[in-house]
């Protein structure tokens, strides 16, 4: 039986130590935003937050989780859709087909928080998540109108 903290709340999961993190929070939590892509780290499309780090749960596993690490999913980043990248990705109407755009939300959302207003060294650095729609150019527009929502925020 594991433990673990997910989008705030406490819960025990009965899984094998190395069941990856994604299976966990799709297959016993029901959470799922995270979506299965590559099952390698490559993609982005499974990107979740633990302790406010953009990790790739595809390739994490359970055991190297403690109980008092936060894990939050796209679901716990905000519930209303009030977090400014999700707000910038609405305005901009970002997403094509959508299915890897909550990883790279959760990728951006971790990039603001480490950098609150990213060069474009910090964005090619930071966003390697895959859309095979192509909607590189609209994350990239999207980041910054984020940027703008959380500055305007704070005045």
């Amino acid at each position: 039986m594991s433990r673990l903290k997910v989008n705030g709340e406490a819960v025990e999961i009965d899984a094998d130590g190395a069941t990856p993190l994604l299976w966990v929070l799709r297959e016993a939590l029901g959470l799922t935003g995270a979506k299965y892509s590559c099952g390698i780290g490559l993609c982005g499309a499974c990107t979740v937050h633990i302790d406010g780090q953009a990790v790739r749960s595809c390739v994490v596993p359970l055991s190297s989780i403690g109980a008092e690490q936060d894990v939050v999913t796209i679901e716990g980043l905000s519930p209303d859709g009030s977090h400014p990248v999700q707000q910038a990705w609405t305005e901009l109407d970002v997403p094509q087909c959508g299915y890897c755009q909550p990883g790279i939300i959760m990728a951006v959302a971790a990039l603001l928080d480490a950098h609150p207003a990213p060069s474009e060294a910090d964005i090619d650095t930071k966003i390697t998540n895959i859309c095979r729609c192509g909607t590189f150019n609209r994350v990239r527009r999207g980041i910054h109108r984020a940027v703008e929502i959380r500055q305007r925020g704070r005045t």
